[in-house]
């Protein structure tokens, strides 16, 4: 038995093994990943035998409709970018803020989703933040100028904000022996829902007219199917936490020990890593199909390319957990995903259109490192306590590190009027991002650090 893993079962904790394992601690943990110290939504399951049929097969096709809607508004709009400049008279750095709005989103209005579900419930609140996601899409692609435009996409990721904390409390408490296999289900479909988003709204677009304003719009209507099944769980609270009575035991946040979380080093090179694989995602998200139509590649295929991207992590985020439960040390996944993020940008740098599709799948390999980031964020405390404390704290604080990223990237590009020095920096960021990916892929954990 590995010493990590005999540490783990002193403190009674399963060792993470495959992608199962690793959803279990990811969806008891992700409901606190706004900031440090956020209340966790309780994980007390309800007994699904307890449950109708129906009501099951109700938050299954919820599950699916809500992760569809929880990136549309962000890859949709990349495909577009530049008809959305023009249409606004929208500045290079306005545009690189707009890319960074998402990790904000997430950040400020996730934060408030555990507490939200403990006053309202979790079926609730996902069906507000449904709604906010449709009202925002749908206003959104009218706004008469910049200002409006932003603030209604600020809606519509509020709404994913909320949604995105709460769907593996959701899954934890119907599917509570079937963890793994319904986040599997539901990343999927988050991942389906991405990649769609890239490779339709172009040809929607030209179906409106060359409308974008339309195509933009028409996603609207997937959010709108999705909040229908959340209408019909909102005043279910068969899976909501029991309420605490005198005499109850403890919950495990009350009677953990203290954690100073930000004495330990392998939890600021988590958070670090994350912010930086975050910073590297939501720039592709953003600005590659521009890079590419730069480039002379149609926005159809320059929107197929970014969706190519983005399916990459369909059959990644199965695998990777899996592969690295059963490894003592990270570090090399880590270096590997960036070696394929430096060969992605070498080939932009050089000939953006000589070989896309492969550019785009190189940086769909690199753009994994999300799975990864979690896994590592489970397998790095002893403690279900001190998984959450270090999700909290890697989550919040990588969101923030990497709000500069896309706005960076927007400036340089319109200052200088090329990509070459932005693909630059896109390169130079993998290189801290592998360094700390390497620190916090040690076997340690962050009880004995801090």
């Amino acid at each position: 038995m590995r010493d990590d893993e005999a540490t783990l079962s002193e403190d009674r904790i399963a060792p993470p093994r495959g992608p199962e394992a690793v959803s279990t601690e990811v969806a008891g943990t992700e409901a606190v990943a706004g900031t440090p110290g956020t209340e966790a939504v309780g994980t007390d399951a309800a007994d699904p035998r307890a449950l109708p049929v129906w009501t099951r097969r109700l938050v299954v096709v919820g599950l699916i409709a809500a992760a569809l809607n929880l990136r549309p508004a962000v890859t949709s709009l990349g495909p577009l970018l530049e008809e959305v400049r023009d249409g606004l008279g929208m500045s290079g750095t306005v545009a690189g803020l707009l890319t960074s709005m998402p990790m904000f989103c997430f950040g400020v209005f996730g934060a408030t989703a555990p507490r939200l579900a403990r006053r309202y419930g979790p079926g609730a609140v996902v069906c507000a933040g449904m709604a906010a996601i449709t009202v925002g899409l749908l206003l959104r692609p009218f706004a008469g100028g910049t200002a409006v435009f932003l603030v209604t996409s600020a809606l519509a990721l509020a709404g994913i904000a909320l949604t995105n904390v709460l769907m593996p409390v959701i899954v934890k408490r119907y599917f509570p022996h079937r963890v793994g296999a319904m986040t599997g289900l539901y990343s999927m479909a988050l991942s389906v829902g991405t990649a769609l988003a890239a490779a339709v709204t172009v040809p929607l677009t030209h179906a409106a007219g060359d409308n974008w304003r339309l195509g933009l719009g028409a996603w609207a209507a997937l959010g709108a199917l999705g909040v229908l099944p959340w209408l019909a769980l909102v005043r279910d609270r068969s899976g909501a936490d029991a309420p605490a009575t005198p005499g109850s035991p403890a919950t495990p946040n009350a009677a953990a020990p203290a954690l100073r979380i930000t004495r330990s080093r392998t939890a600021w090179a988590l958070a670090v890593f994350f912010g930086l694989q975050a910073t590297g995602a939501y720039i592709v998200m953003g600005w590659l199909p521009q890079i590419f139509r730069d480039a002379g590649v149609s926005a159809s295929t320059a929107g197929v390319l970014l969706a190519v991207t983005m399916a990459m992590s369909v059959p990644l985020s199965f695998a990777l957990p899996a592969i690295a439960g059963r490894m003592r040390h990270q570090g090399g996944l880590v270096v590997v995903l960036g070696a394929f993020g430096l060969a992605g940008y070498a080939g932009l740098w050089l000939a953006p259109a000589a070989l896309p599709l492969l550019w785009a799948v190189l940086l769909g390999v690199a753009n994994s490192s999300f799975p990864l980031a979690l896994t590592m964020i489970g397998m790095r405390s002893r403690s279900g306590h001190g998984v959450v404390r270090l999700s909290a704290f890697a989550q919040s604080t990588g969101y923030l590190l990497s709000i500069p990223g896309p706005i960076l990237v927007g400036a340089l590009y319109q200052h200088t009027g090329g990509w070459r020095l932005p693909i630059a920096l896109m390169a130079a960021l993998l290189v801290p991002q592998m360094a700390a990916g390497l620190l916090a892929g040690r076997a340690r954990h962050v009880e004995d650090e801090a």
